[in-house]
């Protein structure tokens, strides 16, 4: 009995780590967790970024090739750990670097050649449409809506026209370029490897953890405020990369093939969202203006049509290609690299001509730019009431449409 007890309690182990590890998660189950983290860092004083460590990034390279000079970039910067939205970043592909080892999923993955522009094509509309919004689909786009800012409708507006867009594109590049569409072979990893990916995912976990309690110790508040973020950002990667979470999809997928689970994840996310968010606000827990862009509406629009195309061709969108990255997607860090390099080029350019803010960091200073100001929703109808009852309305109205579209297929352009 003893022999066979062993057995069954080991099996129930490796079910249970499956179910939980292994197997995908819903898009709605990694939705509700992104609300969790997401609260959590407002409760902390924090919003969640992508487009600022990346456009960091490209502040970086700018200054190595001898471009920040010419460009105006600061020639003291940060370090990429210090940085807030950088560590933020580099935390969410370590979060699901670790999810793809513990899933055994992590695997090299290399495309044709012809994916290799559209990522450098991709990358860098991905950049121009975040320097002119503001921000990328999280910052321009998600956190403004959750703020109750209409830049974030008015970007989502821009994203669903520039996926169109970007899909329509892309279906004639296919019908017509050839070159470089032959697939490489996989690369092989042999079983023995792959065998100790669980480990080095839990090892992953544990050096977080200790990291993190290490500057939370700290008398330094800077370094306590960092550890936040690092268990924050890991979480996050975590998260996306098990319930496959991405707003590139969410915007995308109905126009493609009508289906609709990302997209209504996305909405369940921020109709559970904005009215935690609303209360914060009102109990001043945080300022909103803190995550929202000075770029309504011209910058929030005309930067979410590039942007969408970008997408389509880059294969994710900000946060969508930094988990991927971390699963081991190569086109998405050849994305990334000219998302990076593009978006520190575009808003350097673009503050040269006036037409954005200063310094992104600081957007609350000011208000008015050359492409838009920064939109607060209670303050413009004197309510929360009506700003509550109007955002509703949007997010049921984008629910119908869904909803519809996955019956009919009407909205589909494939």
């Amino acid at each position: 009995m003893n022999a066979e007890s062993g057995p069954r309690w080991l099996a129930g182990f490796k079910a249970d780590y499956t179910k939980i590890l292994v197997e995908e998660w819903s898009p709605f189950v990694g939705a509700l967790l992104l609300v969790l983290v997401i609260i959590g860092l407002m409760l902390s004083g924090l919003v969640w970024g992508v487009f600022g460590g990346v456009k960091f990034w490209g502040d970086w390279f700018n200054n190595l090739i001898g471009l920040g000079p010419l460009l105006g970039v600061p020639r003291e910067l940060d370090g990429f750990i210090m940085h807030r939205m950088s560590l933020m970043n580099i935390m969410l592909v370590l979060g699901a670097f670790s999810a793809a080892l513990l899933s055994r999923q992590f695997s090299p993955n290399r495309p044709p050649k012809l994916e290799y522009v559209w990522a450098a094509l991709g990358g860098s509309f991905l950049g121009i449409g975040a320097a002119l919004a503001g921000g990328c689909t999280t910052g321009g786009f998600f956190n403004p809506v959750l703020h109750a800012s209409p830049a974030g409708w008015a970007m989502w507006a821009g994203l669903l026209a520039g996926a169109a867009i970007g899909l329509k594109l892309l279906l004639w590049t296919l019908e017509h370029v050839e070159w470089g569409m032959q697939a490489p072979p996989p690369l092989e990893i042999s079983e023995a490897v792959t065998r100790k990916y669980p480990l080095l995912g839990l090892a992953l976990i544990v050096g977080v953890l200790v990291w993190a309690t290490h500057w939370y110790g700290s008398a330094d508040e800077m370094l306590v405020a960092r550890a936040v973020i690092v268990l924050a950002g890991f979480a996050i990667g975590f998260i996306m990369h098990r319930s496959r979470l991405c707003f590139a999809r969410a915007f995308r997928e109905p126009f493609m093939t009508a289906e609709g689970d990302m997209t209504k994840a996305v909405i369940l996310a921020l109709a559970i969202g904005i009215p935690i968010a609303a209360l914060l606000f009102q109990k001043k827990v945080i300022d909103p203006y803190l995550a929202i862009p000075a770029t309504f509406w011209i910058g929030s629009l005309a930067g979410g049509v590039i942007f969408g195309i970008g997408m389509v061709f880059a294969g994710g969108c900000a946060s969508g290609s930094l988990w991927r990255m971390g699963e081991g997607h190569i086109k998405l860090w050849v994305a990334m690299f000219f998302f990076a390099w593009m978006g520190s080029t575009a808003s350097a350019l673009f503050k040269k001509f006036g037409l954005t803010a200063i310094d992104e960091t600081n957007v609350e200073m000011y208000e008015i730019t050359g492409v838009g100001f920064q939109a607060y929703l209670p303050e413009m109808l004197g309510s929360w009431g009506w700003t509550l009852l109007i955002v509703g309305s949007l997010l049921l109205l984008w629910y119908a449409l869904v909803r519809y579209n996955e019956t009919t297929e009407n909205f589909t352009l494939m």
